[in-house]
């Protein structure tokens, strides 16, 4: 009763890691990439950030209203005529009269509100509107570029892993396969058929096959840790991928092509570039902007009290002005001179960096055009040596079962079985990665859902 108890919890066990156990596909991992990037986080926030100062810098064209306050304290009052002066008759005079020669300003309130219209700047408000504009639609164009990367990461990574998948795959058959070798070469060894020096090859093919096993399971267990990064999971969270179990992985075998006036449409380097080039062209207005008239109306309402209006009388008093001030610079002409030269230096760079831009991308097409014409090129002679290597393998082992092939024989056609599998494991997956360095180089690389995209935004 106790064993049956024990396998059933172990049975339990093993049923619950087969069910917890998660299998992401690629549009799952690039999903969770995409809401858990930290660096992708950030470009979004910078979107938002460059949002806010477009809002801001339309503010501009309304007008500026301020309010103000002052309290004065005055140790002393203002007496207007010393009737000192006037001797006797002085004296004589009502103190209603002396009183009218003195101004009570020992407390004094001021308040005033200000209104300030901007009417000619220099083109100072519209290139700044403008350039904020640019500058938030160049933050969307960073956020793209580096969505695009993540996704392009996110692929590798999983690509990579599936490879090291069935290369372990391959790695167990062929230790295994040397295993069985082993014992078999021991069988003909004791039925005298075989010599002690066979035995031994067949122990160092077995030895090394371990090792070679030994480091794809790790190189596989660090792959999965870099997708566990990647998509934002803890690092000793490694979820079963949807390909792990596909042996063929079919790919185009037409040949590549590519336009590189869509690379130049597309990619988000260039419209980065262009965007960049937009802004300085408006910084050089700013510059000019400097050293051009200024011309605002301007509206003003001052209280006192006591009211300097009516007699110093101890209340509120005030009054409204208005007019138009005009703001000439007359010895800033020199240094803005060399400002805006500078400034079209500036703007001449980032339109030389954009061309050399295009001359990349150009190239960079082309290379990715023959890479993965190279690449299909490769799978075809890849299935073809393994086919071959399948049939030598098949010849081998039917020859080594007859006694008529040695051990070593067949363990040459075997390692050469498993170099042609693993060479077209190798050309597979860089078929498929060929594929996604072109649609990079093209400015369409592998595309996210909706979802993710409405995540992203």
């Amino acid at each position: 009763m106790k064993r049956i108890i024990v396998c059933m919890i172990w049975l339990l066990c093993v049923m619950g890691n087969a069910y917890g156990q998660q299998t992401l596909t690629l549009e799952e991992c690039r999903g969770l990439a995409i809401r858990n990037n930290r660096e992708l986080r950030i470009s979004k926030e910078k979107v938002t950030e460059a949002g806010y100062d477009k809002k801001a810098a339309f503010t501009k064209y309304f007008p500026s209203l301020s309010a103000t306050g002052a309290y004065l304290w005055n140790q002393k009052d203002i007496r207007l005529f010393d009737t000192g002066k006037l001797g006797p008759i002085g004296d004589l005079l009502p103190p209603d009269a002396k009183s009218a020669f003195l101004l009570d300003i020992q407390n004094i309130w001021i308040g005033g509100i200000s209104l300030v219209q901007p009417v000619f700047m220099g083109g100072k408000i519209i290139n700044y509107n403008l350039i904020a504009g640019y500058a938030k639609e160049l933050a969307g164009s960073m956020n793209d570029l580096q969505l695009q990367h993540l996704i392009v990461l996110t692929d590798e990574a999983y690509w990579q892993i599936i490879s090291l998948v069935n290369k372990k795959k391959l790695a167990d058959a062929y230790v295994s396969l040397l295993r069985k070798m082993d014992g078999d070469v021991a069988e003909m060894i004791r039925e005298g058929v075989a010599t002690q020096a066979d035995g031994l090859s067949v122990k160092v093919r077995l030895n090394e096959a371990e090792v070679a096993q030994t480091k794809v399971e790790n190189g596989l267990a660090l792959s999965r840790m870099a997708l566990a990064q990647l998509c934002g999971l803890p690092l000793d969270d490694t979820p079963a991928l949807a390909d792990e179990n596909i042996d063929d992985f079919p790919s185009s075998r037409s040949a590549a092509a590519a336009d590189i006036n869509e690379a130049f449409a597309n990619r988000n380097e260039l419209k980065s570039l262009d965007l960049a080039f937009r802004i300085y062209q408006k910084r050089e207005r700013l510059v000019l902007a400097d050293m051009l008239p200024n011309v605002a109306f301007v509206a003003n309402y001052l209280v006192t009290n006591p009211n300097s209006f009516n007699g110093f009388q101890h209340s509120f008093g005030g009054m409204l002005n208005m007019g138009v001030m005009v703001n000439v610079p007359l010895s800033g002409w020199w240094e803005g001179t060399y400002r805006r030269n500078s400034a079209r230096a500036a703007t001449l760079i980032r339109k030389l960096e954009y061309e050399a831009a295009r001359e990349k991308i150009a190239l960079q097409v082309n290379q990715s055009v023959y890479k993965a014409n190279e690449a299909r090129k490769r799978v075809a002679a890849s299935l073809h040596n393994m086919e071959n290597a399948k049939e030598n393998l098949r010849h081998a082992t039917f020859g080594f079962e007859e006694g008529v092939i040695p051990a070593l024989n067949l363990m040459e056609a075997q390692t050469a079985w498993v170099a042609a599998h693993s060479e077209l494991i190798d050309a597979q997956i860089e078929a498929k990665l060929t594929d996604v360095y072109l649609g990079q180089a093209l400015g369409r690389p592998p595309v996210a859902t909706e979802e993710q995209h409405k995540n992203n935004r």
